[in-house]
């Protein structure tokens, strides 16, 4: 890997466009159309739910829509897929605030822009509930191969790369797609240390694993 001081290129109008076009989900799909308005009213009192701290469950979001369970799963899907996008609502704005907020180029965005974010998640109260709540549904939610945050996550980053490369602030040996999924594994492996080795979670030792990777990619 090499990095130069480079001229600002053009970087994505949306990377929710990006990451929705290369990641497509039912869910999102009908949240973004805006024309399903059952599923939006459904949605927003999920979300509002979370970020309040509490257990988002089905049975408790039927009752208080006053729908039942069936006309609650066909416009949400099941629970995972909600939380997934639940998930990826907090994510996706957070990650787009850092990427705008650095200046950086190179190496140095990407750890910034990575590291910043472990950071915000290490942080947010709410996040941090659910992971204390349902480690284990938590984990297979963001972290495996059904995962749609997970999938969401290395799009953004494998965008974040290609957007580097194509500003020539940075060249790498590594596939664009390998890099990206070594980057998001990293973030995991710091993000939920304490659910997978009992060790603290640490954006700072996340922060020293990225700069170690990106040195020489």
């Amino acid at each position: 890997m090499s990095t130069q001081t480079a001229a600002p290129a053009a970087v994505p109008a949306s990377w929710a466009g990006i990451v929705a076009i290369r990641v497509p989900s039912e869910l999102s799909a009908r949240l973004a159309a805006g024309t399903h308005s059952d599923t939006v009213r459904a949605f927003v009192l999920a979300r509002r739910t979370f970020l309040a701290g509490e257990r988002v469950d089905m049975n408790v979001l039927a009752a208080g829509l006053g729908v039942d369970r069936t006309s609650l799963f066909r416009w949400l899907g099941n629970r995972d897929a909600l939380l997934s996008e639940v998930l990826w609502s907090l994510a996706e704005p957070t990650l787009t605030r850092i990427e705008r907020s650095t200046d950086a180029v190179g190496a140095a965005r990407l750890t910034r822009v990575l590291g910043d974010f472990v950071a915000a998640l290490i942080e947010a109260s709410s996040f941090q509930g659910f992971l204390t709540r349902e480690p284990a549904r938590a984990l297979r939610v963001l972290t495996t191969k059904e995962s749609q945050v997970q999938r969401r996550y290395l799009a953004f980053v494998e965008a974040l790369l290609e957007a580097e490369v194509a500003r020539g602030a940075i060249r790498f040996s590594l596939p664009i797609h390998d890099l990206a999924y070594l980057l998001v594994r990293i973030s995991e492996s710091f993000t939920y240390a304490d659910l997978i080795t009992g060790e603290k979670p640490s954006a700072e030792r996340a922060r020293a694993a990225f700069e170690y990777v990106l040195r020489d990619s």
